[in-house]
């Protein structure tokens, strides 16, 4: 048995299975289970492998893989990790997946932020979910506080362990804190206000997620994901009182589906808030609004 016959075998597998990219999959999975890099894989990709306990338990854990991926269990929930802004994300079934679609809504509060050169920030990030958004604006921003909050208890678990890690390396740690609730009914009591506020809410009409693909419909989180009927939902909720949280002048950045933005610059607008902006992600869709503080 060679790592390329495993590979093709692999490749096979989750084409008939109807993966969307069954031999990148595949060749992920190897490696991984394998504990390999790219350059050792291309080496000895041909070379038969030893009969060791170490080798079999290594194939009957890529089989394993291979077997999950084929019922389509998302490729990163399988590995547990996922890339967002350059850091590597722990992921599982309590979070939605970071997606480079998100990273649009942070390298927009980046840019912003160093355009204004304000110092001694704050940020609330709602519905955290992993933390992606909360944990990148702490590693990459100038903020002094970050707070994340979603309803979920075990998404913050996620969430507070990439914090841990991730701003460890950017020995940042103890600058972020999570809280577990309902939007703003979350946060402590004591009447702070916030530079930035974002969120990457649940966005998706409600009839719609059942045409979503396996990956989505069938293994991500539904509260992360149902936005209720039209997908509204929570940009009118968090629309109502951020204003209340927001220092003056401060900013609301709001992720959105790609034919969202008329029905939510008129929510924002009927709510009073200023320098409504739209920004399109790197396909080129609508893909985060960015909103003033109303008088």
């Amino acid at each position: 048995m060679t790592l390329f016959r495993l590979l093709t075998e692999g490749s096979r597998v989750l084409e008939l299975a109807g993966s969307p990219d069954p031999k990148q999959d595949a060749q992920q999975l190897l490696l991984a289970a394998f504990h390999l890099d790219m350059v050792h894989f291309l080496m000895n990709r041909m070379t038969e492998l030893e009969e060791s306990s170490k080798n079999q338990a290594s194939i009957r854990l890529y089989q394993d893989m291979i077997g999950r991926r084929k019922k389509r269990c998302p490729l990163q929930h399988i590995l547990g990790r996922q890339e967002f802004m350059g850091m590597e994300f722990m992921v599982n079934r309590h979070v939605l997946i970071p997606r480079q679609d998100t990273e649009t809504l942070v390298e927009k509060v980046l840019e912003h932020q160093e355009q204004e050169k304000k110092k001694g920030q704050a940020l609330l990030d709602l519905c955290t979910g992993s933390g992606c958004i909360a944990v990148s604006l702490a590693a990459k921003g100038g903020f002094d506080r970050v707070t994340g909050t979603d309803i979920s208890e075990e998404a913050l678990k996620v969430a507070r362990r990439n914090g841990e890690i991730l701003l460890s390396e950017w020995k940042k740690t103890g600058m972020i804190e999570f809280f577990q609730g309902d939007l703003f009914d979350a946060l402590p009591k004591n009447g702070e206000k916030y530079d930035v506020i974002t969120s990457n809410p649940p966005y998706i009409p409600t009839g719609v997620i059942q045409t979503l693909e396996p990956e989505v419909r069938d293994f991500e989180p539904q509260a992360a994901l149902d936005g209720d009927e039209d997908g509204l939902y929570f940009y009118k909720k968090i629309g109502e009182r951020a204003a209340d949280y927001l220092k003056p002048k401060g900013s609301l950045y709001l992720e959105i589906g790609y034919d969202q933005k008329r029905a939510v610059c008129r929510i924002l607008e009927g709510q009073g808030y200023k320098e409504i902006q739209v920004y399109k992600d790197l396909p080129g869709h609508d893909r985060v609004i960015m909103a003033r503080q109303r008088d």
